[in-house]
């Protein structure tokens, strides 16, 4: 877990080591942290929020909450698909967190002692489940497990960001945005959350859609 004082050192570390981030927290201040709780209902927010605004994942789930009260494992599986579906949650999106909420239900997923794993492993573990795709498992990883060297590399506002603050040529694909990325070893999260900043304070106030 990155700590509040090694967060604040890799900032400046980073900033010491690149000045496209140094001038990032010169204009805006460092991003603040705001860390997810570990668990069934963090999973179940990141899958809403798959490739869609972060505004109408709130929503949805705001109105799941209001329709199950707790978002565990067993008031998910209690529910009608229809019941899912009354929610906002799409077909697909239903059946996804169904399926989170078995394997967590059958003990085929133990969420609790995931902080006792290496990233990798996590990795591997999340993604078994249907609809917990690489991206899923980073942003838990660097948002609730609060690890520091998370490279979330499939996200598009990080592309994007990467793509304005690097001045680019084009938009970086996940292997371009990869290769990036290593510069900023061992705080890739702490990395990841500047360009988010960036993105947040600049591109989506311009009119971009926030992925």
């Amino acid at each position: 877990m990155l700590s509040p004082e090694q967060y604040q050192a890799a900032l400046t570390e980073l900033a010491g080591q690149d000045a496209d981030l140094a001038a990032i927290l010169d204009a805006f201040g460092a991003p603040e942290v705001h860390p997810r709780p570990p668990g069934f209902a963090t999973l179940v927010l990141l899958i809403l929020e798959q490739q869609v605004s972060l505004a109408s994942a709130a929503a949805t789930f705001d109105r799941l909450g209001t329709l199950v009260g707790d978002i565990t494992p067993g008031q998910i599986l209690a529910q009608s698909d229809d019941d899912l579906r009354s929610a906002g949650l799409s077909r697909q999106k239903a059946r996804y967190v169904r399926a989170l909420g078995d394997m967590v239900a059958e003990g085929e997923l133990d969420l609790n002692g995931l902080d006792k794993l290496d990233d990798g492993e996590i990795t591997a573990r999340l993604t078994a489940v249907t609809g917990i795709g690489t991206w899923t498992a980073d942003v838990y990883l660097l948002t609730a497990l609060q690890r520091p060297d998370v490279w979330p590399a499939k996200d598009l506002a990080l592309a994007v960001a990467a793509h304005e603050v690097k001045r680019l040529e084009s938009r970086p694909d996940e292997a371009a945005l990869i290769a990036l990325g290593e510069q900023w070893r061992p705080f890739r999260t702490v990395a990841a959350r500047i360009l988010w900043h960036h993105y947040l304070n600049t591109t989506r106030k311009k009119g971009n859609k926030q992925p």
